[in-house]
C-alpha cells in the first residue's frame, strides 16, 4: 500500500514539476534568509554540555563569582634576561592600560609592590639565609656601585677585588658564578658586541629560576561576538603595541599570545583554513562518482540540486531550532550530504535500471512510478531508522551531539521528502534518457556465488572478529581534554605548552569554594599533603610564614647593607675616557694577582677583557658602559625595597590579589595545582581521583575535563542503546519479522565492533570531535543494510550484482570523499573526525557487501 502511494506521489510531482520546483526554491530561499540572520557558530567547548549537570553548575557558578578569570587573553613575554622581560611586560601593560575600547582590564599578576617588597619572605629559611649571606659578603662591592652606578664604578670595584686577593682578605669561592657572568659580558664587549648584563641573575643566582622564565600581561578583552574571531581586535591591539617595544624590536624579547580567547579564535581560523579548497576538491570528486554511477549530467544535476536544497532546508531548521551551532553540531552538513546522497543515488540508479514499455515522457513517468514503488518504501524505512538513530542522542546531556542528533535526524526526513518530491520533478524537467537501462555489476555474480559457497567459514571469521571487538570495548579511552583537539602549532597552543611544565601557570587545577578563610586554610593544608599535588593556593598563601624569624634575618642584613646603598648623591656619568681609564686601572690591578689565581679562575678572563677595553674606541667604551649598567639601578632599588620588608597580614594583601581568592560574602577560593605533566594519559584522572575525596563540591578545569568525559561516554552509551531499540522497533514494524529485523541489525553491530578494533589498532583516540562517528555509523549502516535485506525479501538473487550494490558503492565513495576532506583538515579535532568517519564507513561497507550476502538465509531460488 505504501509502495503504491509513493509511486503515485512521485508521478504527481513529476507531472507538476514546475510548481514543485518553484515551491522548493521558495522554501530554500526562505531557509537561506533565516540562516543568514539567525544562525551562528561558537567554538566554545563549554557550550557542548548541559547546564543542568551538577558539576557543570559548580563550574558555571565559579565563572560567575570570579568573572575576572574567564575570557582571558594573555601576553607571555620570553626574554633573554629577566630584566628585559619585566621591562617589556611593564611597557606593554602601560601602553594597553589606556585602551578602553578593546580591554576591560590589564594586569601584571607577578609584578606588584606587595609581592616585590615581600619577595624574600616567601623563601624558606635556609635559602633566605644563603642569599642574604652572599649579599652581605658583596657589601663593599655593592656600596661602590651604589655610589657610582656605571662601568667606571664596576671596574673600580673589580680593582678593589684584586687588592683584597693580594692581601688575602677576599675569599672568592662563593663568587665564581657572578664573576663568570661578568667575564662573559666583558669579553663580548671587548670583542665589539656589548650585551646587557643581568644584575638579577648575578646577585640572586638560582633564585631567579623560582620566578619562572616568563612574564605575563593578563588582559580581559572586550569580545565582538558578531565576528568569527571575537577577540581578534584585542589580539591585534596587543601585537601592535608590542612590536614597537625596545627589546622586542632588538629581538631580545618575544611576545606570544595565549589564553582561552586566543585559542578559541585560532581554532575557528584553523577549522576554516583550507575549507574552501577542501570543499571544492570534495565536490569535484563527488561529481566524478555521480558521473560513474548514473552516466549523465541530466541525472547528476538534479541530484546535486536536490542535495543542496535539502541541505539549505535543514540549515534553516537548524537556525530556528538551535540558533547557534557548536564544533560538533556544525558537522550536520557533512552527515546530511553523506547520507542524503545515498537516498538520491539509490533512487537514480534504480531509475536507470528500469525498462519501461513506453517512450518519451510517458516512459519516464512509468520508470519513475516503478522506481518509487520498488524503492520508495525502502528509502522511507532507511530515512526513519536513520532519523531515529540520530534523534536518540537528542535527550542526552551532551548538547553538542544532542543538537547534531536533532538537526541530522530531521535532516533525514527532509532528505527523504526532497528525494521523493523534488528529485522526480527535476528529473522530469531535465528529461534523462531511459532508452539504455543501467543495471548492476553483472561480473559480480561469481563473487555472489563464492560468498554463498563459503558462507559458513566467512560467518565464522566474522564471529571471531565480533568477539575481538567485544573484548576490546573496555579498553577504549575517551580523551575529554578539549585542548587535545586543537592545533598544537597555533600560537596560543604553542605558548600554552611552554607554560604547562610549571604547575602554577598550567591550565589544569581543582578549585574548592570554602565558606570562610579558616575553612580555606584547612582545605589547603589537607590538599597540600596529598600525593600528586604541587601546592594549594588560597589567600593566606600570599602571607609569608615564619615572619619573625625571616624578618630578623632581613633586618640584620639591612643594617649592614642599607647604609652603603642609601647614597644621596651618586657620581656623574662618566665619559669614554673615564671608562677606559678605569678599565686600564682595574686590568693593571688584576694583572698583579694572576700568578695567585687558578687557571680557570674567571678573574683571568676579566683582566684580559679589561685590558682590551682600555684601548677600545670611545664609541665602544660608551656602548659597554650602557650595556653593563643598564639594569643596575633597577636591581639596587629592588634590593633596597626587599630589605625594607615589614610584617604583613591578610589585610595587607592588595585588592587585585584578594579579588581572585575572597568574595564579598566571606567565601574563599582554594586552587589546587597538580604536580607533573597533566598531558600524559591518565594523569588528570589520577589527580582528580586524589582530590575528589576532599569535598564533593570540588570544581576547576581538571574536574571539568574528567567529568565531561564521563558525561559524554554515559550519554553515548544511553543514546546508542536507545537508538538500537528505536531502530529495531521501526524495522520490526516495517519488516514484520524478527528475523528480517535481525538481518539488518547484525551487520550494524558488526561494523561497530570492527570500528572498535581499528580504533585500537590504528590507533585513534576518541575525543569531543570524532565521537560523532557513532551516530553516522548507525545512519549509514542502517541505510545500506535495509536495501539489501528488503531486496532479499523481494527475491533478488545476486545482491552484489544488483543495482542496489552499485548504488551503495557509489554512495560510499561520495560519502567517503566528504569525510576525506575532513581528514585532511589542519585542525586536529576535525581531522580526527574525518579519519574515524572513514574507518567506520569502511567497516560499514565491508559488513554490507560481504557479511550480509553471507548472512542472508538460503532460499529455494538461490543457487550455490
Amino acid at each position: 500500500m505504501i509502495s503504491l502511494f509513493i509511486g503515485r506521489l512521485i508521478v504527481l510531482c513529476a507531472k507538476r514539476a514546475s510548481l514543485v520546483v518553484a515551491l522548493f526554491m521558495l522554501l530554500a530561499a526562505t531557509s537561506v534568509w533565516v540562516s543568514y540572520n539567525h544562525l551562528g557558530v561558537t567554538t566554545d567547548t563549554d557550550k557542548m554540555l548541559s547546564d543542568k549537570l551538577a558539576w557543570k553548575k559548580r563550574s558555571d557558578m565559579m565563572g560567575k563569582l570570579f568573572p575576572q578569570k574567564d575570557n582571558l587573553l594573555v601576553a607571555v613575554i620570553e626574554a633573554d634576561l629577566p630584566e628585559e622581560g619585566r621591562a617589556t611586560a611593564r611597557a606593554l601593560a602601560d601602553r594597553l592600560s589606556g585602551d578602553h575600547d578593546h580591554f576591560n582590564y590589564i594586569r601584571l599578576p607577578d609584578d606588584n609592590a606587595y609581592l616585590n617588597r615581600n619577595g624574600l619572605m616567601f623563601l624558606d629559611q635556609k635559602a633566605l639565609a644563603k642569599v642574604l649571606d652572599d649579599t652581605v659578603a658583596a657589601q663593599p662591592f655593592l656600596g661602590a656601585l651604589a655610589a657610582d652606578p656605571s662601568a667606571r664604578g664596576l671596574f673600580d670595584s673589580l680593582g678593589l677585588i684584586a687588592e683584597g686577593v693580594k692581601r688575602g682578605q677576599a675569599n672568592m669561592a662563593g663568587f665564581q658564578a657572578p664573576l663568570n657572568g661578568f667575564a662573559n659580558s666583558l669579553e663580548a664587549a671587548a670583542n665589539g658586541h656589548p650585551e646587557f648584563l643581568s644584575w638579577q641573575q648575578l646577585l640572586a643566582g638560582n633564585l631567579t629560576d623560582l620566578a619562572g622564565r616568563y612574564q605575563f600581561v593578563m588582559t580581559q578583552p572586550k569580545l565582538d561576538y558578531g565576528s568569527f574571531q571575537p577577540g581578534g581586535a584585542a589580539s591585534d591591539a596587543i601585537r601592535a603595541a608590542a612590536k614597537d617595544l625596545e627589546f622586542v624590536k632588538t629581538g631580545h624579547a618575544h611576545v606570544y599570545l595565549t589564553g582561552d580567547v586566543q585559542i578559541s579564535d585560532e581554532e575557528f581560523a584553523t577549522v576554516a583554513d583550507g575549507m574552501v579548497a577542501g570543499l571544492l576538491g570534495s565536490l569535484a570528486l563527488v561529481i566524478l562518482w555521480l558521473t560513474l554511477a548514473v552516466h549523465t549530467w541530466r541525472v547528476i544535476v538534479p541530484i546535486v540540486i536536490t542535495l543542496i536544497t535539502g541541505l539549505l532546508l535543514t540549515t534553516g531548521f537548524a537556525a530556528v531550532a538551535v540558533g547557534t551551532l557548536n564544533l560538533i553540531s556544525v558537522a550536520f552538513a557533512i552527515l546530511f550530504v553523506g547520507i542524503a546522497v545515498d537516498f538520491a543515488i539509490q533512487f537514480s540508479v534504480r531509475l536507470r535500471g528500469q525498462q519501461p514499455t513506453q517512450t518519451g515522457e510517458a516512459g519516464l513517468e512509468e520508470a519513475l512510478f516503478k522506481t518509487g514503488e520498488e524503492t520508495g518504501h525502502q528509502i522511507l524505512v532507511a530515512a526513519l531508522a536513520t532519523a531515529a538513530g540520530f534523534l536518540a542522542f537528542t535527550p542526552t546531556a551532551f548538547l553538542g551531539v544532542a543538537e547534531l542528533g536533532l538537526i541530522a535526524g530531521i535532516g533525514m526526513l527532509v532528505a527523504f521528502v526532497c528525494t521523493i518530491l523534488l528529485l522526480p520533478a527535476l528529473l522530469r524537467l531535465f528529461r534523462p534518457s531511459i532508452d539504455h537501462a543501467r543495471t548492476g555489476y553483472v561480473f559480480m555474480k561469481p563473487v555472489d556465488r563464492m560468498i554463498r559457497h563459503w558462507r559458513k567459514p566467512l560467518l565464522a571469521i566474522f564471529a571471531v572478529v565480533a568477539v575481538a571487538g567485544i573484548v576490546l570495548i573496555p579498553s577504549l579511552k575517551f580523551d575529554g581534554d578539549p585542548l587535545h583537539t586543537k592545533d598544537p602549532k597555533s600560537e596560543g597552543m604553542r605558548t600554552l605548552h611552554l607554560l604547562m611544565s610549571n604547575p602554577v601557570s598550567s591550565p589544569y587545577s581543582a578549585e574548592y569554594l570554602a565558606p570562610n578563610l579558616d575553612a580555606a586554610k584547612a582545605m589547603a593544608d589537607k590538599a597540600g599533603k596529598l600525593p600528586g599535588v604541587h601546592d594549594a593556593m588560597w589567600l593566606g598563601s600570599y602571607v609569608p610564614e615564619d615572619q619573625d624569624t625571616k624578618l630578623a634575618l632581613i633586618q640584620d642584613a639591612a643594617q649592614i647593607l642599607i647604609p652603603g646603598l642609601a647614597v644621596q648623591n651618586t657620581q656623574a656619568a662618566p665619559d669614554a675616557a673615564a671608562v677606559k681609564a678605569s678599565a686600564a686601572s682595574a686590568a693593571t690591578a688584576l694583572s698583579g694577582i694572576l700568578n695567585d689565581l687558578a687557571p680557570t679562575d674567571p678573574l683571568r678572563r676579566i683582566q684580559a677583557a679589561l685590558a682590551k677595553l682600555a684601548t677600545a674606541p670611545d664609541e665602544l667604551a660608551m656602548q659597554t658602559n650602557d650595556a653593563l649598567v643598564r639594569f643596575l639601578p633597577m636591581q639596587l632599588d629592588t634590593l633596597k625595597d626587599v630589605l625594607s620588608a615589614q610584617p604583613v597580614t591578610l589585610k595587607d594583601v592588595p585588592d587585585v590579589i584578594k579579588r581572585d581568592y575572597l568574595l564579598p560574602d566571606g567565601r574563599a577560593l582554594v586552587e589546587i595545582h597538580p604536580s607533573g605533566l597533566m598531558s600524559k594519559p591518565g594523569a588528570l584522572h589520577t589527580f582528580v581521583k586524589t582530590v575528589r575525596p576532599l569535598s564533593p563540591e570540588m570544581a576547576g578545569s581538571a574536574v571539568d575535563i574528567v567529568e565531561s568525559a564521563k558525561t559524554i561516554v554515559g550519554a553515548f552509551k544511553t543514546a546508542a542503546i536507545s537508538a538500537i531499540i528505536m531502530i529495531a522497533i521501526i524495522l520490526l514494524f516495517a519488516l514484520r519479522k524478527v528475523l528480517d529485523m535481525g538481518l539488518v541489525l547484525a551487520p550494524l553491530l558488526l561494523s561497530a565492533l570492527m570500528t572498535v578494533i581499528l580504533i585500537r589498532v590504528v590507533p585513534e583516540t576518541l575525543n569531543f570531535a570524532n565521537i560523532i562517528a557513532l551516530p553516522l555509523l548507525l545512519g549509514v549502516g542502517v541505510s545500506f543494510n535495509i536495501y539489501f535485506v528488503m531486496n532479499w525479501r523481494a527475491g533478488v538473487q545476486y545482491p552484489l550484482a544488483s543495482p542496489t550494490a552499485r548504488a551503495v558503492l557509489f554512495s560510499a565513495l561520495t560519502t567517503g570523499t566528504a569525510f576525506g576532506s575532513l581528514a585532511l583538515s589542519h585542525h586536529p579535532g576535525t581531522a580526527s573526525m574525518g579519519r574515524l568517519l572513514l574507518l567506520s564507513l569502511g567497516c560499514t561497507l565491508l559488513a554490507t557487501l560481504v557479511f550480509i550476502p553471507a548472512l542472508l538465509p538460503k532460499r529455494s531460488i538461490d543457487q550455490e
